[in-house]
């Protein structure tokens, strides 16, 4: 999740000037003695008020540090995720964490959100225990796999939904989802699904396998996308997955938000290749850099050797702390040459964020340095997405 901040018209309220108070004595401290005492304060502040749903406070706090205290901005981000995914204060004895399990998908299809079955609860709930989870861990597991849209929305949200999912890791079972309600998912080629549950060890014990001897991080990540993924492709019929490897909510998050710019890219040259019946190596790919008061993400325009027509479309965004410097083109277009693509052109004119006034999809740069709607050919044209990531 990129932690990317708007400037708020007004004045700091009382709530928000005091966590920015904290967070700035945070960054300034000098020892680990005087972060304890900060981060204790700060931590206290932070519970009571996602306790009470004051989501503008949090917010007020973040925009005036993100553009005037850089280090006291980045601690104070730190602070609320990690009060909001730990369920902080509600079971005092142990620590307890919401995960996130991240599923890159693509298809020419709908990609389903959808309940999980008890069978495949049972056969996720083993091998998360077996390859992700320390040895001991309580776990529950939510029985459905949520689209971006149903993700709990803002920090108060994710905590209330931590201390419910906590609360059924405590007792080691799972929990249902109502579904009522639920938002409905955007039809998009590539989208991202997530599965959740919620961790518990007693104080102070290793939450994760390789927090133990003998374990790593490539290790689990291997395990879990071979027999997760297993256990989860009979639940995304008729699309190709990748799974990330589970960790607590936000940084899984990001993860998945950083894994999703290239699968995304590679998602769309299999997919032209297929719908076109043509080899990647017939495809031209079109990079250009889309600015509002800074940069803020790059556009993939795709065509044909011979058509100027662009036929889809991917957005790149920037990510955490990157910007103009991260040089985002030569990613992509590594990305592009290893996916088949050899012709690849840059545009060296900064674009502003256009989008079609008719249905918001983003515009595209064209070889001849225009901004296109992308359209497919009408015979390609059956089962296609509406959106394009």
């Amino acid at each position: 999740m990129k932690r990317t901040r708007l400037k708020r018209r007004g004045g700091l309220g009382r709530v928000a000037e005091q966590l920015a108070w904290l967070a700035s004595s945070v960054a300034e401290s000098g020892s680990r003695v005087e972060d304890r005492y900060w981060e204790m304060k700060l931590g206290g502040v932070l519970d009571q008020h996602l306790a009470t749903n004051d989501e503008e406070a949090l917010n007020a706090a973040l925009d005036h540090l993100y553009s005037t205290e850089a280090r006291a901005y980045d601690e104070l981000a730190d602070s609320i995720e990690s009060r909001a995914e730990c369920a902080a204060g509600a079971f005092p004895e142990h620590d307890v964490v919401l995960i996130a399990a991240p599923i890159l998908a693509w298809s020419r299809y709908r990609i389903p959100a959808a309940v999980v079955p008890p069978a495949v609860l049972a056969n996720l709930r083993v091998h998360l225990r077996a390859h992700v989870l320390a040895q001991g861990a309580r776990l529950a597991v939510a029985d459905f796999l949520f689209s971006p849209d149903q993700l709990p929305q803002g920090y108060c949200a994710t905590a209330e939904f931590s201390k419910v999912l906590g609360a059924a890791a405590m007792g080691d079972h799972d929990l249902r989802i109502d579904t009522t309600g639920m938002p409905e998912t955007t039809h998009f080629l590539s989208d991202t699904r997530y599965l959740l549950a919620a961790v518990a060890v007693p104080r102070g014990s290793a939450l994760f396998h390789w927090q133990e001897e003998g374990g790593s991080r490539d290790s689990a990540r291997e395990q879990w996308r071979r027999q997760g993924g297993a256990c989860l492709a009979p639940l995304l019929p008729g699309c190709a997955v990748e799974l990330v490897l589970p960790e607590s909510y936000f940084a899984a998050s990001r993860a998945a938000d950083k894994d999703s710019r290239p699968y995304s890219v590679r998602a769309s040259v299999a997919y032209l290749g297929t719908a076109l019946e043509t080899p990647a190596a017939n495809l031209r790919a079109v990079i250009a850099s889309f600015w509002d008061r800074e940069l803020e993400e790059y556009r993939i325009g795709f065509t044909t050797h011979d058509s100027d027509q662009v036929l889809h479309g991917v957005v790149w965004p920037l990510l955490g702390a990157e910007d103009e410097e991260a040089d985002g083109s030569s990613q992509i277009e590594a990305v592009l040459r290893e996916s088949g693509i050899n012709d690849v052109l840059h545009l060296e004119h900064h674009f502003p964020l256009e989008y079609c006034d008719d249905c918001g999809a983003p515009m595209y740069p064209s070889p001849e340095g225009e901004l296109i709607h992308a359209e497919m050919p009408e015979e390609h044209m059956e089962q296609m997405p509406r959106h394009l990531h």
